[in-house]
């Protein structure tokens, strides 16, 4: 289906700009919520003879975008989550939780402005895009621990995961006889042959 923008569509196009997109997307996505019109004669001459007043509003709503974006750039956020030993989470972190945790900082966001491709499964430190505006993005800094201990770990740069597994490694040790042939077995018990040696010397005793 052939459409025309009305606001910037990331790898689309500009306002006006007439593309060729999938029905589905179109119908779905784009025409609902207003971001399009079917590219067909009529739509053309309504955009034509709006195109100024689109173009002042979409301008007014950038320059909005752009104050809030002082604000919101580089946020850092911080979730306390129940997790595995490996680190994933019992359950996920959703774009709906991000958005309640930015207003409890203060910070109206819609959860449709959080570009999550994919809820997060896993603690660590995680950058997520945020769309203020069709051509005003920020990028905000979520730190998901299983406390709050383990969350200033992970602010410090320090992989939590990576230092736990060390210790469980470093748990583990092997006996080591530096006198055994390769293959062997380490072990507490003397060797079969000097117990057969000791044998034969105890007969010539007893002879003797």
């Amino acid at each position: 289906m052939e459409i025309i923008l009305l606001e910037r569509i990331e790898k689309l196009g500009h306002i006006g700009d007439v593309v060729k997109v999938k029905n589905g997307y179109a119908r779905n996505f784009l025409l609902p919520r207003g971001k399009a019109l079917r590219a067909n004669e009529s739509n053309r001459k309504v955009f034509e003879a709006n195109r100024e007043k689109i173009e002042s509003q979409n301008a007014e709503r950038r320059s909005e975008a752009e104050k809030d974006a002082k604000k919101v750039d580089g946020l850092k956020i911080q979730l306390i989550r129940q997790a595995s030993n490996t680190g994933q989470l019992y359950g996920s972190v959703s774009a709906r939780d991000l958005a309640e945790a930015l207003e409890a900082d203060g910070q109206k966001i819609a959860k449709n402005q959080i570009v999550l491709d994919r809820p997060i499964k896993a603690i660590g430190v995680h950058d997520v895009k945020v769309s203020l505006h069709p051509e005003v993005s920020v990028t905000i800094s979520v730190n998901i621990a299983r406390s709050p201990e383990e969350a200033e770990l992970q602010a410090q740069g320090k992989d939590v995961m990576a230092e736990m597994f060390e210790k469980d490694t470093a748990s583990f040790t092997e006996d080591y006889d530096a006198n055994a042939e390769p293959g062997t077995i380490a072990s507490d018990e003397a060797p079969a042959a000097d117990a057969g040696e000791a044998g034969e010397g105890e007969e010539e005793k007893a002879e003797g």
